[in-house]
């Protein structure tokens, strides 16, 4: 991983670690050969968790809502946004990290009028070949979803490997008028390592300071979200949730309800 990646979430989500990790922890980010210390590490290092990918290829992505064509689709006061890291520039890929197996994707959605009612979420493997690909009926309420993949091992991520994801919002009859607003990045699913799987261990039943420490972006997502859901009066996890959209330029959106959660089967 990064290093520009993995310091600067790392620092601002330490404090959730029990004291020994966090000793262990600030050990590693003051030893002599990093020639640096933690403040001046804070104060100079940008936040970019998404690691990009190698030249060959090159392949990218739209975190805000783009549409198909130029016309049909009506202008959105909050654009969609898929809740993943990286930066507003062309050229940028949007890629994140997951352990899972079956992982669960972010979306930010306006509130909709009614004739935006139909989405699709479209997954495939670094060829375009569709892994994984379902219709969803949208509320229309503002707030974040979450589109899980199905624990069917023919939908299984493989380690290592890259995945393409869409979202898309039909504007009008899916049949009728194809054209659609749509955010689309970048997934790969690396190893569960000891070090991040003794982290875990410490971490419960806040799983997500493990994850943000070792850059595993949507899984700090998913579980940091869930808590937020089960335990909505909770100040501290509300606050570390606007830490982690603030540190990938969304923090706009932290206020965001959790309106949906798919389980497509």
């Amino acid at each position: 991983m990064k290093l520009a990646g993995v310091i600067p979430l790392l620092v601002l989500m330490l404090a959730s670690y029990p004291p020994g990790v966090q000793a262990e922890l600030a050990r590693s980010l003051n030893a002599p050969s990093s020639g640096r210390s933690l403040s001046n590490i804070v104060a100079n290092t940008p936040i970019h968790l998404a690691q990009n990918f190698p030249d060959e290829g090159d392949p990218k992505g739209r975190r805000r809502g783009g549409t198909s064509r130029r016309e049909g689709c009506p202008a959105l006061k909050t654009p969609i946004t898929a809740l993943v890291p990286g930066e507003e520039t062309n050229g940028t890929s949007f890629l994140a990290s997951t352990v899972a197996e079956y992982p669960t994707f972010w979306v930010y959605v306006p509130e909709l009028p009614t004739n935006l009612r139909s989405g699709e979420f479209v997954l495939q493997d670094e060829e375009g070949n569709d892994v994984f690909r379902t219709p969803l009926t949208l509320q229309g309420l503002p707030g974040a979803i979450a589109i899980d993949l199905p624990s069917n091992p023919q939908y299984a991520l493989k380690q290592n490997s890259k995945y393409h994801w869409f979202f898309r919002v039909y504007c009008g009859d899916p049949q009728n008028h194809p054209e659609y607003i749509f955010v689309d990045a970048w997934m790969q699913r690396v190893a569960l390592t000891p070090d991040l799987q003794r982290h875990l261990q410490t971490a419960k039943p806040r799983e997500y300071t493990a994850y943000a420490a070792h850059n595993v972006w949507y899984d700090a997502v998913t579980n940091l979200a869930e808590l937020r859901r089960t335990n909505p009066d909770d100040r501290v996890l509300t606050e570390e949730w606007t830490k982690l959209l603030k540190a990938v330029g969304l923090e706009e959106l932290a206020r965001a309800p959790i309106v949906q959660h798919y389980t497509p089967e």
